[in-house]
């Protein structure tokens, strides 16, 4: 999903994926309004849940809560974010944020449940270090691997209900070439994996 400059700014996109442009789009940034809301929901009504979601920067990421939504059976939701993003609503209970989404889908998603059958995984760049992934938000010191055996141990038995990837840093942002590498190359990892399962 384009919400952003960030894939066009990384010259990345994986083969056969479907490009949904937001960029021109009002009242999505950091936080989403409603009718913004309405606009995203129409757009990915008819895409599948079960595949991969590139989800622009972090400033987007309230967008797997809009995903969830699309949930036809319950489904953990496990996330791989340095921030809980489970912040209280400071603007009204209905406005979804790129800190407080996680809040609102264990608020108003009842299909989103611990000990699911199926997982749900949301993933946001800034999990791992600096040596893996260049954002806008302060980062962990996970590695590559680390985060691989995370998403390995949370599906141990279970089915992968979907997955979502946001986390990056644009030229508006002051990215580099070199940060444009590093996330294409963990980008490329991340896509070679779950081809794999």
């Amino acid at each position: 999903m384009h919400m952003g400059s960030l894939f066009a700014d990384e010259s990345w996109s994986p083969e056969g994926a479907v490009h949904i442009d937001f960029t021109s789009l009002e009242g999505t940034s950091c936080y989403l309004d409603p009718e913004a809301a309405k606009t995203i929901a129409s757009a990915i009504e008819d895409q599948p849940l079960k595949a991969i979601h590139w989800i622009d920067s972090g400033d987007y990421h309230y967008l797997t809560a809009l995903w969830l939504n699309k949930l036809e059976r319950p489904a953990e939701l496990l996330l791989l974010d340095h921030h809980p993003d489970d912040q209280a609503p400071a603007f009204g209970e209905d406005l979804l944020s790129c800190g407080g989404w996680v809040e609102f889908v264990h608020r108003n998603n009842p299909l989103v449940k611990k000990g699911a059958p199926e997982v749900y995984l949301s993933i946001d760049l800034d999990y791992l270090s600096r040596d893996y992934a260049r954002t806008d938000w302060d980062q962990g010191d996970a590695t590559l691997d680390d985060m691989l055996d995370a998403i390995r141990s949370g599906l141990a038995g279970r089915e992968l209900a979907g997955v979502d990837i946001c986390g990056g840093l644009s030229s508006g942002k002051g990215a580099t070439a070199e940060d444009y590498a590093i996330n294409r190359r963990t980008r490329q990892a991340l896509l070679d994996f779950f081809k794999a399962i």
